[in-house]
């Protein structure tokens, strides 16, 4: 999408290793084992396949250039959902300035079955800062204190905003009944 506005690299020295913690893997395994799950992750959260394809890419890109000091952090897969999330906010708002918002938006991956179409579609009506925390903790199974680090919040606005975003989900999934 030729030149794209550059997002903070993210939380970098969010959550050390710890003594115990297994060794780092290499790049490579990292990569094959988090990229599908932080493409759906962020695809659930920016709403769009192809955006978050895109910062998925580049924030996998960012991971390997600063691999040495990512592969150390307790979860180097938060830190490139985040740096994700933070180069799709950037592009969405560049796009917004430069054009109006396109119609025919790419959906997230179509879910096989009906539950999982409004479910969606429910989770992409809440305001963003809900939805990601909702992605973090139950998409992705961060735990509360992961999520604080990784979306630079404390710990109980994370409780809060994924409360209440869990409750206008059951909110909007009782109306489509």
């Amino acid at each position: 999408m030729g030149s794209q506005p550059s997002a903070p690299a993210g939380p970098a020295d969010v959550l050390p290793r710890s003594r115990d913690t297994p060794p780092p893997l290499p790049f490579e395994q990292f990569y094959r084992d988090h990229v599908d799950r932080i493409h759906r992750a962020l695809a659930l959260a920016v709403g769009d396949t192809a955006v978050a394809r895109e910062a998925t890419d580049e924030a996998m890109a960012r991971a390997y250039a600063r691999w040495d000091r990512v592969r150390r952090l307790d979860n180097p897969g938060g830190w490139v959902f985040r740096v994700g999330l933070n180069w799709a906010t950037s592009w969405w708002r560049k796009v917004r300035r430069e054009r109006p918002p396109a119609e025919d938006r790419h959906p997230a991956a179509a879910a096989p079955d009906p539950a999982g179409l409004a479910a969606r579609s429910a989770l992409e009506l809440l305001p963003l800062t809900r939805r990601t925390v909702i992605v973090c903790r139950v998409l992705l199974d961060l735990s509360t204190a992961e999520t604080a680090a990784v979306l630079d919040l404390t710990e109980g606005t994370v409780r809060s905003r994924l409360s209440r975003g869990l409750a206008e989900l059951r909110a909007a999934l009782a109306e489509e009944e």
